[in-house]
């Protein structure tokens, strides 16, 4: 569990409350073993307790959760599941109940006694059909006298030896689903995988796993090839159209999104040339290296390329508010994520990629003028809080533009994942099931 840096609740009226955790809402991943979405665990900028204060705490719970929550979990979790973090005091009154069972999963804080009340609260909402976890669970935790209610028990790698993370998977795997936190390599993904872990919370999928360094192969070439051609200065259609024939899943996935509603083509377009005429270079070369990443992604997670997708939008649209200079910030944020869905390391990726010196320094870690835009999507992303504000200060924006901004790239990068035919889903939850 990340937990969220706490700030002041806002006094103002219920409407600015209302809205603000639609825009103040990160979400951390957790993955199968085989690296399919089994949901989010859903990062609120206050915690989720500090929005029911106030003199009707009823009508200002209700406000926030069927605003930002029952009508955004398919935006905010992709029809999966959204793991919630509950105090005692969200589980004594009940406010979890507003969220459809099916979809929701009450993780119960490291922090929460178990006292009668509180195991009173969970056998009501396992009753209920909600999915009952336990968070940051230890080798000898108290809150033991719940592991009976709970069908997940997530284990933070970092607080426990090997020898304790295994002798909780044997004592209570048979039981409950066991869930591995804090994954950060691969490495430590196939040791938990092993292990008998179910599910997996972290970002080892994000790091490259890369074999060795020998030839690269022939596929990876194309989408490298593509994104050089899309990033030059003058497009040469002729160059995009044999790179793409090359791969005909490449070519299909390029009609189609030229034609959709997501481009806004008044008349179909039949090539790369047509789109050039018709539409422009600045548009035909967002499209042609959105299809390049999206053909690199294919057998990827879809969370990694929905991420990459979510960070360009969300660039693209700070562009329009800060001064980059001759940076192609949307090429920036697809590209932050280019090492892992390529399997390779960014270093040989910007040796290949044609980019502005800015764009590359701050792909490879270097100091940058985009560095604040840079981490500020890395923290918006993540729910770093503090580390967001200090950056929007610093670029001079309001967190009502950024979070409006963010929020709008979740919609965007939904919609082109929806939207092409190659993409894997998400583990969706049947009806009265969770596994």
């Amino acid at each position: 569990m990340t937990s969220p840096v706490q700030s002041q609740p806002d006094d103002d009226d219920g409407a600015r409350v209302a809205n603000a955790p639609c825009r103040f809402v990160a979400r951390q991943p957790i993955l199968t073993a085989d690296k399919t979405i089994f949901g989010y665990e859903l990062l609120f900028r206050d915690g989720i307790e500090n929005f029911f204060q106030g003199s009707d705490s009823e009508a200002a719970s209700r406000s926030v959760l069927d605003s930002s929550l029952i009508m955004g979990f398919d935006l905010l979790c992709d029809g999966t599941r959204a793991f919630i973090n509950c105090t005692r005091d969200v589980l004594l009154k009940d406010y979890v109940t507003l969220l459809p069972p099916p979809q929701t999963v009450v993780e119960i804080l490291e922090d929460v006694p178990t006292d009668e009340p509180v195991v009173a609260a969970c056998q009501r909402l396992k009753e209920a059909g909600y999915v009952i976890a336990l968070d940051d669970f230890t080798a000898d935790d108290p809150r033991h006298v719940l592991t009976h209610l709970a069908d997940i028990i997530k284990v933070d790698l970092r607080l426990c030896t090997p020898e304790q993370s295994a002798g909780m998977v044997e004592r209570y795997g048979k039981r409950s689903r066991m869930l591995a936190e804090k994954v950060e390599t691969p490495e430590e993904f196939a040791t938990a995988n092993a292990l008998g872990y179910s599910y997996f919370q972290g970002y080892f999928f994000r790091k490259p796993e890369v074999v060795a360094a020998s030839e690269i192969p022939t596929n990876r070439i194309t989408y490298i090839r593509m994104l050089q051609a899309a990033s030059r200065p003058d497009l040469d259609a002729r160059e995009i159209e044999s790179l793409i024939k090359s791969e005909p899943s490449l070519c299909y996935r390029l009609l189609r999104y030229l034609n959709s509603s997501l481009f806004g083509f008044s008349n179909a377009i039949h090539s790369v040339s047509h789109a050039l005429a018709t539409r422009g270079a600045r548009e035909t070369r967002r499209c042609v290296r959105l299809v390049a990443m999206l053909g690199a992604g294919q057998n990827r997670p879809s969370e990694l390329v929905l991420t990459a997708l979510v960070r360009g939008r969300f660039c693209e649209l700070l562009a329009l508010k800060i001064p980059h200079g001759d940076a192609d910030l949307f090429l920036m944020g697809i590209m932050s994520l280019m090492d892992a869905i390529l399997e390779m390391q960014m270093e040989r990726i910007v040796e290949s990629v044609p980019l502005d010196r800015e764009c590359q320094a701050v792909l490879l870690g270097e100091p940058s003028s985009l560095s604040p835009v840079y981490e500020l999507m890395l923290a918006r992303e993540s729910g770093q809080w503090s580390v967001a504000s200090k950056m929007m200060t610093q670029l001079r924006l309001s967190e009502s533009q950024v979070g409006e901004d963010y929020w709008q790239a979740m919609e965007w990068a939904r919609n082109i994942a929806a939207t092409d035919p190659y993409r894997g889903h998400a583990a969706k939850p049947p009806p009265g099931t969770w596994k």
